[in-house]
């Protein structure tokens, strides 16, 4: 089974390391959906994130992980 790949490339700088946390706008950018449905995911436990300080920020890891979660439901269903 392929894991489901999402770039976060564009998201660093030039000459930059990729990102490792997300902000939720940068993770819902990634998604190809809105703020609000990527905040939606993330109340519901679909989407990992963090609260760090007052901030709640995304592993980088967790919208691929999120679609390769979606795609083996839709196939099994």
């Amino acid at each position: 089974m392929s894991i489901a790949t999402v770039d976060i490339a564009p998201l660093a700088g030039v000459g930059e390391p990729a990102p490792v946390l997300l902000t939720v706008e940068e993770a819902a950018h990634c998604l190809r959906i809105g703020r609000t449905t990527c905040y939606a995911l993330i109340r519901t436990g679909q989407l990992e994130s963090l609260t760090i300080g007052g901030l709640r920020r995304v592993p980088a890891d967790a919208p691929a992980a999120y679609l390769a979660r979606r795609r083996a439901e839709q196939r099994a269903a």
